[in-house]
């Protein structure tokens, strides 16, 4: 099993979590699914590598994947399911030079045991609703999908999620 480090991003390297955002989107694209077809939020990617929110998976020293997990139910999606209770996945990229090595799942296995580290019940995420590929991803993950929201001003409202599992894993360095 390849070897990855795992740790927050560092505010000089937002540019590297905005390449693997990027590389996500034009890989979408190429499937012909508008997921992420939009500028990057490099506002919001900054927010969170500023609050310790944002993580990179590096393999030989080399960014390969970002994740962003907090403590944030989004209230539109969230109100009603004790927000508290998880903690929540968002812009998981993964480079395309590491596709098929299973990295994606053991991020997710990596950010349910960081839940369950914190007290957590539950790792939660939010989908695209249109993308039934992810949604069959994230079911062959463990999550279950809770419902559908449609809302018309969101793209995204495919809410899954499992149950957060301590992992014998060591939590992330942080170098």
């Amino acid at each position: 099993m390849t070897a990855y480090d795992i740790r927050a991003a560092r505010p000089g390297e937002l540019d590297q979590v905005e390449a693997l955002w990027l590389e996500a989107s034009r890989w979408l694209a190429g499937r012909g699914l508008d997921q992420w077809q939009y500028p990057p939020r490099r506002w919001r990617m900054a927010e969170s590598v500023e609050a310790g929110d944002c993580y990179l998976a590096f393999r030989a020293g080399r960014p390969v994947a970002t994740i962003t997990v907090h403590e944030r139910g989004d209230p539109e999606w969230w109100r009603h399911d004790d927000p508290a209770s998880a903690l929540y996945v968002h812009d998981l990229a993964v480079s395309r030079s590491v596709a098929g090595q299973a990295l994606g799942a053991r991020l997710l296995d990596w950010a349910g045991a960081l839940a369950a580290r914190r007290g957590k019940r539950w790792l939660r995420l939010e989908a695209w609703k249109t993308n039934r590929l992810l949604h069959r991803y994230y079911l062959d993950q463990g999550f279950e999908l809770l419902r559908i929201v449609d809302l018309p001003h969101r793209n995204s409202g495919a809410l899954f999620q499992r149950p957060a599992i301590p992992s014998p894993e060591p939590e992330e360095s942080r170098r």
